[in-house]
């Protein structure tokens, strides 16, 4: 059984939704840490509905804050209860994006994943793996978990735009070649990289601009 996500949304400003981004929020935080990105976003995606939902479970890292699934070594948790979490968390997003799609009349073309760090993992394994293809994935400073099953088990290949400041203390920023090369060899043709200068462990706004300018151009929002 699947667990129902509680999410905040922002509302097409042309009150007439075509188009919608899915925030995925980071290990620790909550929807609305992603939400606000909605606000520049949405000057130049006026047909773009912005729903972040909060992830599944509660942090045991961050008591305030929710995870996709636990990590080992900050959390203390086991191997094999990271990989159960996150293969619930696959499912419980799967079932959100469904019901959305539906609720909100939109085609699985319609509909992008924008995902920050732990958020990206989830995004980069979910959407090659739903068999109607999305219209694109953003991650920002996040990396491919299991690359080795991704040509086994993919089923689409939507457009990618991966993104990381070169001073990520968090995620290093190698983990963004690493996840280009395994989707390529995976078969994806449209892969595409930005590093952030001079950015840790978040967004920078020459990052946010590259974004916007791929779900424009590669998602048709």
């Amino acid at each position: 059984m699947t667990r129902v996500l509680k999410a905040g949304r922002k509302e097409a400003l042309s009150g007439e939704t075509r188009s919608c981004v899915v925030f995925l929020h980071g290990y620790g935080a909550n929807g609305a840490d992603l939400l606000g990105l909605a606000d520049p976003l949405a000057e130049h995606l006026p047909d773009t509905l912005f729903v972040a939902p909060d992830a599944p479970e509660a942090c045991a890292g961050a008591p305030f804050g929710f995870q996709w699934f636990p990590i080992p070594w900050i959390d203390g948790s086991s191997e094999e209860e990271s990989m159960q979490g996150m293969a619930r968390a696959v499912r419980d997003l799967d079932a959100f994006l469904d019901a959305l799609m539906v609720d909100q009349d939109l085609m699985p073309e319609q509909v992008a994943l924008v995902g920050f760090s732990q958020g990206t993992m989830m995004a980069l394994h979910v959407a090659p793996r739903r068999e109607d293809e999305l219209a694109g994935v953003v991650g920002f400073s996040g990396r491919l978990l299991d690359p080795e099953s991704l040509a086994d088990e993919v089923q689409s290949r939507p457009p990618v735009l991966l993104l990381h400041g070169d001073e990520d203390d968090v995620v290093p920023v190698q983990s963004l070649p690493a996840a280009v090369e395994a989707l390529q060899e995976a078969g994806w043709k449209e892969v595409y990289a930005h590093v952030m200068q001079g950015t840790a462990h978040g967004i920078a706004p020459d990052g946010l601009g590259v974004a916007l300018a791929f779900l424009r151009d590669k998602c048709g929002f």
